[in-house]
């Protein structure tokens, strides 16, 4: 009897240890800044992480992404009081190399999340929780493809007379915009293809040449990301014969539009631009604005919320000793109907 009681009280102080344990879980969250509305969607999802998993969370984010120092110094500091595991979001990955190989020799699991640590050290990294732009700039083209005479546009189109959907992109060099890029010119090019004869002209990185195009994407990319060059850029295709819609792969290309546009009052029905149909892509005061005003058939935005909750999340199963993968936090369409709804509401940031 006193051998039962004795095995009895073992397994309760082992099961109230593993549960003290799983109670005093450290994860230090490090983003790229926290005073921006993106940023403070991505802490609350951290923070109802950290309440989900029952862990204890620090979050820092400096007070500009520019700050890179300060935040060096943020992810030294929270390596010292040996957290279970890191979440970070670096503003620069060759500021943190050093920290980085120190988290794989002290044993410290880093998630990566938003634009995660590109070619950190091998190892270092045990996933990423981040936007897949390919995936999220396709949702713009089958959001498009859904409108009304959408498809019957493109159907009565001909060679002689095609219709032309153009891509408004910054650059051809950063992932994040080339990605959206790709993503909306192969989406549009595969639902368009089933309608007629699709080329895709005005660069080379995404040229694919077709006889007798009736329907042709047109890729056009500012010299610059300075506004003024993104601007004429977009007056360049507001002015194309055939223009039917204008997709912007960024808030810059977004403002360089609206630029273009008087503000966007250019793009209202019955102006001189307002049979053009326009999507963009995040969020932003001026965008927003588009949105309500119905300038614009709607927009992408990412889902900072989901970014941190899945950052905490992953953080937690590493330090539990789960594997863990890299995972695409998702984006969602918003238009004039559905931008004050809870779930959308708290994506599109100012």
């Amino acid at each position: 009897m006193k051998k039962l009681v004795s095995i009895a009280l073992a397994l309760v102080l082992v099961l109230g240890s593993v549960s003290l344990a799983m109670a005093d879980m450290y994860i230090s969250v490090i983003s790229k800044g926290e005073q921006h509305a993106f940023w403070q969607a991505v802490r609350k999802g951290c923070e109802d992480a950290a309440a989900e998993f029952g862990v204890t969370m620090f979050y820092y984010g400096p007070p500009s992404e520019s700050d890179i120092a300060l935040q060096v110094d943020a992810l030294k500091a929270e390596m010292d009081k040996g957290p279970a595991a890191l979440a970070l979001a670096s503003l620069s990955t060759e500021s943190v190399m050093a920290e980085l190989q120190a988290c794989i020799e002290l044993g410290i699991p880093v998630i990566g999340f938003d634009s995660g640590v590109p070619n950190a050290p091998e190892g270092s990294i045990y996933a990423t929780a981040s936007t897949n732009n390919k995936n999220a700039a396709a949702l713009a083209a089958e959001e498009m493809m859904k409108l009304e005479g959408f498809v019957d546009v493109l159907s009565a189109a001909t060679p002689e007379s095609p219709v032309v959907i153009a891509v408004l992109s910054q650059d051809a060099t950063s992932e994040s915009v080339t990605g959206r890029t790709t993503g909306f010119v192969e989406k549009m090019a595969e639902l368009a293809g089933e309608i007629g004869t699709v080329a895709v002209v005005g660069h080379d990185l995404w040229a694919v040449p077709a006889d007798d195009a009736s329907i042709k994407i047109h890729v056009e990319i500012s010299a610059t990301t300075g506004i003024g060059d993104v601007t004429n850029s977009a007056n360049a295709v507001l002015n194309m014969d055939g223009l039917l819609a204008i997709f912007c792969s960024n808030e810059g290309t977004v403002n360089g539009l609206l630029a273009a546009t008087g503000d966007g009052s250019r793009l209202a029905e019955g102006e001189e631009y307002g049979n053009i149909i326009v999507a963009g892509f995040d969020a932003g005061a001026p965008q927003k604005n588009a949105i309500r005003n119905n300038w614009f058939v709607g927009s992408v935005t990412q889902d900072p919320y989901r970014i941190g909750y899945l950052a905490v999340e992953l953080a937690f199963r590493a330090a539990s000793g789960e594997a863990v993968e890299d995972v695409d936090t998702g984006a969602k369409w918003y238009t004039s109907v559905n931008i004050d709804d809870p779930d959308i509401a708290i994506l599109v940031y100012d």
